[in-house]
């Protein structure tokens, strides 16, 4: 039971994005982002997209910093993980 952020590593307009997850549920997923001001537009099916400039600050609010093949394989693990060829 826990929410998980990932290094912000991935580029896009102009900055480094981490991953958000849940290991447990969507419902854990959505109420810890908005409780730390993510926007709902940042939700993209199984994770939230967070800027680099959140990340000490999600951190702080209990995210639990894993590495990107941790933070994949416990999203898999909880049955949350959306496969690429079923994305949008």
């Amino acid at each position: 039971m826990a929410v998980l952020i990932d290094d912000p590593r991935w580029p896009a307009h102009g900055r480094l994005w981490a991953h958000l997850v849940s290991d447990t549920s969507l419902d854990e997923l959505h109420a810890f982002a908005q409780a730390s001001g993510i926007p709902p537009r940042a939700f993209d099916l199984d994770h939230y997209d967070v800027p680099e400039e959140s990340h000490a600050a999600l951190v702080a609010a209990g995210a639990q910093h894993v590495d990107g093949h941790e933070l994949v394989r416990r999203l898999i693990a909880s049955g949350l993980r959306i496969p690429a060829r079923d994305r949008r």
